[in-house]
């Protein structure tokens, strides 16, 4: 009786657990009660902004405390490259999985658009007109580096890390007393990290009412084709793909789902891989990896490893084209890749990225009315969790497979993480 007790509470405790219950009650709020679940989003967005409060400090010193740790800049240059590499060469995949099954499936031939409630896109439309690529690289690098840090943009910490670990570096002895300092903030910024993750229920409980209540699952009925065929598309790139790619370097892709799973449900439920970015960090440290990888791939594949981005961005401009009634060509198909893997890297970078890029991609072609997007508005949030757990889960086992090629992978530590072993881990569950 004492161990069923003892049993009952532990499963109360587990994160998981708390965070799967939240779900289901964000859906049956949202459902039941949808003005009531639609007015909840505050609830999914502080706890995503406490998230963001951390991640550029967390970044920073992760990056900082790697470098400084390799000791080579040589080593720097070519984690760097081999994950640039591999991002590339994986969203290329993605790209053209994506439009094998729309082009299979055809989930937008014989579609009523009449019937359908059309959004408002002019916003995204602007959006699309001012973006430029070649502006997207430039703006990595920062004017302001406390600015960059203020506003929480990625990819401009990241230069800036890099460019404050190489310095560092540069001073061998004479920085040991600083690195000591960064070691204990980082511990503080982690403690900090473990607080804010107790609340990931209630960020889940708010961000699941609010997309129910918000949109509704009637949405859902007249494009179920299109959002189910995104659904299966991103479980065989996750299952197929990347699985084979993770045999390939020995490692069991479902042991890590299974390590990760609190991330993957606080990003159901919060539509966003940022609210767990930090985590994610922390855990691919435990997994075995090391800090100086981890902080180099993770951060930089958040805007340049987007898988379920671009597999949706390659599908939706083929779901277009049918619903239109275009006959696209072989070379447009293949024209279409191309533009995407440039302009799908900028679309973390900007809120709404996704239709952002979509528009300037319609726009490059000229070839589907650009208004087709209003048809997807309906449905995006609902499609937002399975790009977010997809990108989440590419980021992860690129991570292994940089620091793997490295012979930065610590076996022993795996093996620990995966039976529940690790010390600190349990300190963040």
């Amino acid at each position: 009786m004492t161990q069923n007790v003892a049993g009952t509470k532990r499963i109360h405790h587990n994160l998981t657990f708390q965070v799967l219950v939240a779900i289901v009650l964000g859906i049956l709020v949202g459902s039941f009660f949808p003005q009531t679940g639609a007015q909840l989003k505050p609830i999914g967005d502080v706890f995503i902004s406490m998230i963001k409060m951390v991640i550029a400090p967390i970044i920073f010193l992760t990056i900082v405390l790697g470098i400084s740790s390799m000791g080579n800049l040589k080593k720097v240059g070519r984690v760097g490259g081999k994950a640039l590499l591999y991002f590339e060469v994986v969203t290329s995949f993605a790209l053209i999985l994506g439009l094998l099954v729309a082009n299979l499936v055809k989930p937008g031939v014989g579609l009523p658009v009449n019937n359908l409630d059309i959004g408002d896109i002019a916003a995204y439309q602007q959006g699309a007109a001012e973006m430029n690529w070649l502006d997207f690289f430039t703006h990595i690098v920062p004017s302001n580096a406390v600015e960059a840090f203020a506003k929480g943009d990625i990819l401009q910490v990241l230069f800036f890390s890099v460019l404050f670990g190489i310095g560092l570096t540069k001073m061998e002895g004479a920085g040991y007393s600083l690195i000591a300092t960064f070691e204990k903030l980082s511990k503080v910024f982690f403690n900090i990290l473990a607080v804010v993750m107790k609340l990931a229920p209630l960020g889940a409980f708010g961000g699941m009412a609010y997309s129910i209540g918000k949109f509704g699952l009637a949405t859902l009925i007249p494009l179920g084709k299109l959002m189910l065929s995104v659904y299966i598309t991103m479980f065989l790139f996750i299952f197929v793909v990347l699985n084979l790619i993770c045999r390939l370097y020995h490692f069991s892709l479902w042991r890590y789902l299974k390590f990760i799973k609190e991330e993957i449900l606080i990003v159901l439920g919060t539509s966003s891989s940022e609210s767990v970015l930090p985590q994610v960090m922390r855990k691919l440290e435990r997994y075995g990896c090391a800090k100086s990888v981890v902080g180099l791939v993770v951060p930089t594949g958040y805007s340049f490893n987007l898988d379920g981005t671009s597999i949706y961005l390659s599908m939706a401009v083929i779901f277009l084209a049918q619903v239109f009634g275009i006959e696209l060509t072989l070379v447009q198909q293949l024209t279409i890749v191309g533009i995407l893997m440039v302009t799908s890297k900028g679309a973390a970078a900007v809120t709404g990225g996704g239709f952002i890029v979509l528009a300037s991609t319609l726009g490059a072609m000229q070839v589907i009315p650009v208004e087709g997007l209003a048809l997807l508005l309906g449905v995006d949030r609902f499609m937002s969790e399975a790009r977010a757990i997809t990108n989440l889960i590419g980021n992860g086992v690129a991570t292994i497979i940089i620091a793997k090629s490295e012979n930065e992978f610590d076996a022993v530590q795996n093996e620990l993480a995966l039976s529940g072993k690790s010390p600190e881990l349990e300190v963040l569950a």
